[in-house]
């Protein structure tokens, strides 16, 4: 990513403004989806039959498939040129979307995720790229980035209102139709206003490495996900385990031969920045895990409606938005990274640790609100320190390559996330009901009683990879404060959970 002089303002396209609304349109629909099937998928799962085990393959699929070829979505950009690969994602990102609207059974759902995934990972780094080389005075690009940084950081909110007021008034499938009209409004206008130089005809595709590393996630993710009906022990399960272990272990090995590998080594090989990739991973494996069980414990237990479901999630957005802008923001040029990341990450464990006392009649305002307020704040401090810190000091070949490896850790995070925590809680579930259900006249109060224990044991996991993101943070991030008087090297998320 090339720094562009500011002189060259003269010559900006007086058009750009409209072309940012465009290109934040487009980041915005990539970041709701990661959310707004949360709140439609007790619906999807009851009217399409889903088990239990198999519900999260909705999350799964998309989150999978966007961070294992985030990487690559970055290399064809350059390859083909950004407008060209912008317009690509965002013609087959609504594609899938109505397929998966459409979708009779779940395994087509699950297909349609993965899809959207897919064209997900063509469409944020050629966001990010356009909007760099629209605005050239650095001045307009950090109140263009400002705007972007907004709206990307409010996609969560939105996703769950928007899911919200979609599934309940409408149909859960309008949760994936919303997306045609959003994306066919984009096209238009990216037609319209987007302007790219050509690609790269010299940049070379690392397949070999994307079939390493994509294979090997989705080997462990299922093997996640079948221990639940398995077993841990099962030779399946073990099987899929080692392949995958092997597939990383190879795709590591690769990357450091590779001609053009797909993650440079030495962006990972700094002690800073793998100490963020991993306090990032490993916090938004517990922040997934949070989403699906809460949205199921809200609407299936305590019996809210959609609607009210995506309003008792936002006071954790609020609290992510208030940690991130007006505590880490501020303390961050007087204190180091860590210093915020580690008391973060204790503050979102205490919250996690909270819901574990949750029960089959629990009250929101007394007994959910703290513990989602505690878990807001605590991931809002410890995700801007993580984002400065990681892209601070990149060389500027590396910069598109370093946010891409950061925006895969909290995919791969998601998708292992969802993927344990989910066979965890069925399985515990499972467990409790097969020894309290003596009474046959209590057996819908224990098959509730059940789900809970499921989700508690699985929320104490969350809570303990929380307090590990901690004390990885801890002691790799040891990076000081910048002296006063140094610019602070503080990008904007490309997206936040």
């Amino acid at each position: 990513m090339s720094v562009t002089r500011t002189g060259d303002s003269a010559d900006a396209d007086p058009r750009r403004w409209w072309a940012l609304v465009i290109i934040a349109l487009a980041q915005l629909m990539v970041v709701l989806d990661s959310t707004i099937v949360n709140i439609a998928l007790p619906s999807a799962q009851r009217d399409l039959g889903m088990s239990d085990a198999n519900r999260q393959w909705v999350i799964t699929a998309y989150t999978l498939a966007f961070g294992g070829l985030l990487l690559l979505g970055g290399r064809i950009a350059d390859l083909v040129g950004r407008k060209r690969t912008f317009v690509i994602g965002l013609i087959g990102f609504a594609a899938a979307s109505a397929l998966g609207g459409a979708a009779v059974n779940p395994g087509m759902l699950f297909g349609a995720r993965a899809l959207q995934g897919v064209f997900a990972a063509l469409l944020a780094p050629s966001a990010l790229s356009l909007l760099t080389t629209t605005f050239t005075d650095l001045k307009e690009r950090g109140k263009a980035f400002g705007i972007y940084g907004a709206l990307a950081g409010s996609g969560a909110a939105i996703g769950f209102l928007v899911g919200g007021l979609l599934t309940e008034y409408l149909n859960w499938r309008w949760c994936l139709y919303v997306n045609v009209p959003i994306a066919v409004a984009a096209v238009l206008g990216a037609l319209a206003l987007l302007h790219d130089r050509p690609g790269h005809p010299g940049v070379r595709l690392d397949v070999p490495g994307v079939l390493l590393g994509c294979g090997g996630l989705v080997a462990i993710v299922y093997g996640l996900s079948e221990a639940q009906p398995r077993g841990w022990t099962d030779p399946l399960v073990l099987a899929l385990f080692a392949v995958g272990v092997v597939l990383l272990v190879t795709f590591v090995w690769w990357q450091s031969r590779a001609p053009s590998p797909l993650l440079p080594l030495h962006i990972v090989k700094d002690r800073n920045r793998a100490g963020c990739f991993l306090t990032m991973g490993l916090a938004i494996i517990g922040m997934f895990g949070l989403f699906l069980f809460m949205t199921y414990y809200l609407q299936v237990i305590l019996g809210y409606s959609p609607l009210k479901t995506g309003l008792a999630f936002l006071p954790l957005t609020a609290a992510i938005i208030i940690g991130s802008t007006q505590i880490s923001a501020r303390l961050l040029n007087r204190v180091g990274p860590r210093m915020l990341m580690v008391p973060g990450m204790i503050l979102a464990s205490g919250g996690m640790m909270i819901l574990t006392q949750m029960s089959v009649d629990s009250a929101y305002a007394t007994e959910i609100l703290p513990a989602l307020l505690m878990m807001g704040l605590g991931m809002g401090l410890t995700f801007m320190p993580v984002f400065s810190t990681a892209t601070a000091g990149v060389a500027p070949q590396d910069s598109g390559v370093t946010s891409a490896t950061l925006n895969t850790s909290q995919q791969v995070g998601g998708s292992i996330g969802t993927a344990l925590l989910n066979t965890i809680a069925t399985t515990s579930g499972t467990a409790y009901v097969t020894a309290h259900l003596t009474d046959p006249a209590r057996r819908a109060l224990v098959l509730k009683e059940g789900v809970v224990h499921g989700y508690t044991v699985a929320i104490w996991w969350a809570a303990g990879i929380m307090l590990l993101a901690g004390l990885i943070a801890g002691l790799m991030v040891t990076v000081k404060p910048p002296k006063h008087g140094t610019p602070a090297n503080t990008p904007v998320p490309e997206s936040v959970a």
